[in-house]
């Protein structure tokens, strides 16, 4: 739909949440791979309330606009700093595609701001709120929303040989993996995607506050370590020195011991080490797809190309952690 068809056939969707609206000021933030997210203001006669509109084609490779609401509320409840949704739905009957509103929430999500803005005790400060809206989504009951459970080195296997392609580092990576598992931890609501950039962090005056938790299409059930695992590869602490490895906001072990102190858990720091290899590898797998889409004609884009340079990086990333595991 154009902007002009979108704004009345929203307006629409959102009467029975706010009863007679006006849609004005609609306009693009991001358009994703799979989901695009809007902007707008609902009008009505209390007020003027901004809100984001989620939407994007069905796929089954990601949660449904309906889980995806689901887990944010099962998060709130626990009490996560997310977004409050007004309504969802996987039709695409009304907007053409599933969507999803919710609240707007004021703050920044480009990292190199956040991290520009931050000084030594709000970053520290902020690693610890990271933990326990972490340990606050673990909480939350993940049982009766539909999450999907899979055996993640199983599945990012998976999705390497479906692509007939790989590395002499990531089979080498894969075999480790499949030698030194842990034993497994009890099953969590999980978010999938828990890192720098798609988290808001409001950073006005001299404090910097975690806002808000985003992006939550690929949440599903596992375990906890897969979240903080994926929190602290070099991907996401987007360019910080190694010694802010945790999200470039504070070492590894300042974090997990934030989120022990959170969830009142004791993490075992060798099952951490090997889910932190695994997040390095699935990482890989992921530029190695971007790629692939490039290089296939899927879908021609530099980014993506550029995306897939990033495979040595990772390849170099494994042979430092698998190194230090021997």
């Amino acid at each position: 739909m154009t902007p002009d068809e979108l704004a009345p056939a929203l307006a629409g969707a959102l009467k029975p949440s706010l009863g007679a609206v006006t849609v004005s000021g609609l306009r693009v933030l991001t358009g994703g791979a799979s989901r695009a997210t809007w902007a707008f203001d609902a009008v009505t006669s209390h007020g003027t309330r901004p809100l984001i509109l989620r939407i994007g084609p069905p796929d089954e490779i990601h949660a449904g606009m309906r889980l995806e609401a689901a887990a944010l509320t099962r998060a709130a409840a626990a009490g996560a700093p997310v977004p409050y949704v007004l309504i969802a739905e996987d039709s695409a009957e009304t907007l053409g595609n599933p969507f999803l509103v919710c609240d707007f929430v004021e703050g920044e999500t480009i990292v190199r701001r956040i991290h520009r803005a931050l000084d030594d005790a709000s970053r520290a400060a902020l690693l610890e709120e990271c933990a326990a809206a972490l340990a606050a989504i673990h909480r939350a009951d993940p049982a009766g929303i539909c999450l999907e459970e899979s055996d993640q080195l199983e599945a990012w296997h998976r999705q390497l040989d479906e692509m007939a392609d790989t590395t002499a580092t990531f089979e080498w990576a894969f075999r480790w993996l499949a030698a030194h598992r842990p034993s497994p931890s009890p099953t969590v609501l999980v978010h999938g995607d828990f890192r720098m950039g798609n988290l808001i962090v409001n950073t006005a005056g001299h404090t910097a506050r975690l806002a808000a938790v985003l992006d939550w299409e690929l949440t599903h059930a596992g375990e906890a370590y897969e979240d903080l695992a994926w929190f602290c590869i070099r991907a996401w602490r987007f360019g910080a020195p190694r010694s802010l490895a945790a999200g470039g906001l504070g070492s590894i072990e300042d974090f997990l011991a934030a989120y022990e102190a959170a969830s009142g858990t004791t993490l075992d720091r060798s099952a951490v080490h090997w889910w932190l290899v695994l997040a390095t590898l699935r990482w890989g797998v992921i530029c190695r797809y971007q790629a692939e889409r490039h290089l296939s004609g899927q879908t021609r884009s530099v980014e993506l190309a550029a995306i897939g340079r990033r495979v040595c990086e990772t390849e170099f990333d494994l042979l430092t952690l698998l190194e230090s595991a021997s």
